[in-house]
């Protein structure tokens, strides 16, 4: 990299705008979308969709709600001008979608672009030239006039097609391509003069594309831009205004979200943000951000999961694991600070009688996308108390006290320490129920009790217990079943401890659901212990929880 990078790179400059209406507006609806996988994308692929692929993918966008569709450059191959006929001729295309194909200025690929679409009910006629003074003095070596008479030229050719094939309800996009680096005033030149040839109303639908085809400033450049040529195109109410940003820098969705501010009506794009270089705008991030407002997106993401698969299978690339919305960890919290305020969410969420849905770190409901929870919150050496307690209430139901918590955070941080990976649900179970018991120990565990109250007051107990010598009967005496049960244990392993913390909960809302119970104990050398116990019967969750309490070496 150069140390002084401005002597080989200058700036975009901006477009003066000192009265700029946009930052004072939001996003209320959504815009007009236009996928464009089928054929933007489509293009950018190292393997080209065959059309199986490219079927798949149609299906897929359908599934979605995509009501306009750019499906292909029928001149381009003839992989893509058998796939607009097989939608046509097998009448895949719904009554309410419009297919649109993308043509270049040049008279025989309009004819063939019009070949094409023979037989379809409505189709959007796209046809591009680049408009910037990079390509017009580089690549096509032409003037601002010829260029204007290029894209003149071409668009009196597709009205005239399009009025010899009225059985087609035609409609008509321009894109002054490269429109993001081109003067703004001969941007609305040239699409004055397209459109006085095509002259648009009701009868001529006709969409005036603003690309940003190669991101060159930042995007509230983009957005001035957009509302620079809006305030000034002579025909405004009777066109669409799209905008069809790439994502050179970074900025492809906030590009877009600025553009529609700026009074465009309509997104071109692609899902996952596929397309040429660094791709397209990412259409599911967009619709996703309006739904995260309380905006309807009028498109449907509810299996985002299935849709990540699908297009994981037809482009032959991965979705990343942070992509918004849709990669595998993009609800994944492994830092302590973020499992405790997620943790803490959820707990107030249960309380709350609020449909409003207010959680740390999570802009949406995962549900609401068919992502389950189990994924938020996952263990590694980064979490703290409240990642592994989590996990364990969402799968096992177990709500863990604040104290055993912490214990069993220190275990765990242990282990992940140690072995350096995240640790799964199942490793995670095992080394609980190696600390703690849950479930009855091989080496200690209640068969039996019977307990009777005494006449002098008090409770007397006696229990059966399992263990490795065999089976042992405990007795003892105390003001309550715990105090007796400890009197017992005290006495046949010769241990001195005090219970100095219990809890108990139900792990379900029936009459029949079984509970949970937890003790801690501290013993004459300092130490503290946690025991859990879950069973049908409370009481001897507790007892079976005291058993598990007791070091592994207490027995005689």
């Amino acid at each position: 990299m150069l140390y002084d990078p401005s002597q080989k790179y200058q700036p975009h400059p901006p477009i003066h705008l000192p009265d700029r209406q946009w930052p004072n507006k939001q996003l209320t609806h959504a815009p007009r979308w236009l996928s464009t996988d089928l054929r933007d994308g489509n293009q950018a692929l190292a393997d080209p969709m065959d059309g199986l692929r490219k079927l798949r993918f149609w299906e897929l966008l359908l599934q979605c709600g995509f009501k306009e569709i750019e499906v292909a450059f029928p001149s381009a191959s003839e992989t893509d001008f058998q796939f607009v006929r097989q939608l046509i001729e097998e009448r895949r295309i719904p009554h309410d979608v419009t297919i649109q194909v993308l043509t270049q200025a040049r008279t025989d690929l309009i004819e063939r672009t019009f070949a094409a679409l023979e037989g379809a009910s409505r189709a959007t006629l796209h046809l591009y030239n680049a408009t910037a003074p990079l390509f017009r003095r580089l690549v096509f070596r032409q003037s601002k006039e010829e260029i204007i008479q290029l894209a003149v030229s071409a668009t009196r050719q597709i009205r005239a097609l399009c009025e010899a094939n009225p059985q087609t309800q035609w409609s008509y996009e321009y894109s002054p391509e490269t429109f993001c680096f081109t003067e703004s005033d001969f941007a609305l030149q040239i699409c004055e003069a397209v459109a006085d040839v095509w002259e648009p109303c009701c009868e001529r639908p006709m969409i005036i594309n603003l690309p940003a085809t190669v991101e060159v400033n930042t995007p509230n450049v983009y957005a001035d831009q957009i509302e620079y040529f809006c305030r000034h195109f002579s025909r405004r109410n009777a066109v669409c205004i799209s905008v069809h940003p790439h994502n050179d820098r970074g900025s492809g969705v906030a590009s877009a979200e600025l553009a529609i501010l700026a009074g465009a009506d309509r997104v071109e794009g692609c899902l996952f943000g596929n397309g040429e270089r660094t791709g397209n705008v990412c259409l599911v991030t967009m619709a996703m951000n309006l739904y995260s407002q309380g905006v309807s997106p009028q498109l449907d993401f509810s299996d985002i999961k299935h849709v990540v698969e699908e297009v994981e299978q037809c482009n032959q690339l991965p979705v990343h694991p942070r992509h918004p919305y849709a990669g595998k960890l993009a609800f994944t919290a492994f830092s302590g600070s973020h499992q405790d305020a997620i943790k803490k969410g959820f707990t107030a969420r249960q309380q709350s009688s609020s449909p409003l849905w207010e959680m740390p770190y999570l802009p949406v409901d995962p549900n609401d996308i068919g992502c389950s929870y189990e994924a938020v919150i996952r263990v590694n050496s980064q979490s703290g108390k409240s990642g592994a307690a989590w996990i364990l209430e969402q799968n096992h139901g177990l709500v863990l006290p604040r104290g055993l918590q912490q214990d069993f955070s220190r275990h765990v941080q242990e282990q992940t320490d140690r072995d350096g990976n995240e640790m799964t649900l199942n490793a995670l179970w095992q080394l609980f129920r190696k600390l703690y018991g849950p479930h009855q120990l091989a080496d200690r565990q209640l068969l039996e009790y019977r307990s009777e109250s005494q006449t002098e007051g008090g409770l007397s107990l006696q229990a059966r217990v399992q263990t490795p010598e065999g089976i042992l009967t405990l007795q003892g005496k105390g003001n309550g079943l715990l105090s007796a049960t400890a009197d017992a244990l005290k006495s046949q392993f010769k241990v001195a401890f005090s219970i100095e913390d219990y809890h108990e909960h139900t792990l379900g809302r029936h009459s029949e659901s079984r509970s949970a119970a937890y003790i801690r104990c501290t013993f004459a050398n300092g130490e503290s212990r946690w025991g859990v116990g879950i069973d049908n019967d409370v009481a001897r969750a507790s007892l079976q929880a005291l058993l598990n309490a007791l070091p592994i070496n207490s027995s005689n």
